[in-house]
């Protein structure tokens, strides 16, 4: 069974920074993708940013040029650097394991963590 812990969530001012962690522990594959995405209450779950596990990376659009995804040279660890945060980035954010297995992909979630911006 995999499991995901976030850490670093809280609340900052406008034009901020913050810096999420999320540690992944059990069996999963080399092949894999760990990232994050963020829901508002009453909004569908959306894409913050990925990265694979051979380093290819996506953003949504909403926070390209703002935030970074990395692995932090481990294969088990993602963090996410948000810089010059806005109120609309306030969310509670999840980070997400997509492990690949016998060429199907399994989906993972930890319980998320909230981050809120204030104006």
């Amino acid at each position: 069974q995999v499991r995901l812990v976030e850490s670093g969530g809280g609340s900052v001012q406008f034009g901020e920074s913050l810096r999420l962690s999320c540690v992944a522990s059990g069996t999963f594959s080399r092949h894999n993708a760990m990232g994050w995405y963020r829901q508002v209450p009453g909004n569908p779950r959306e894409l913050v940013a990925t990265t694979t596990s051979r380093g290819e990376t996506t953003y949504g659009d909403s926070v390209k040029g703002r935030f970074t995804v990395s692995r932090d040279n481990a294969p088990n660890t993602v963090s996410l650097q948000m810089n010059s945060l806005k109120p609309e980035d306030t969310a509670v954010y999840f980070c997400n394991l997509d492990d690949l297995v016998g060429g199907a992909w399994k989906n993972y979630w930890g319980p998320g963590t909230q981050v809120t911006v204030s104006s």
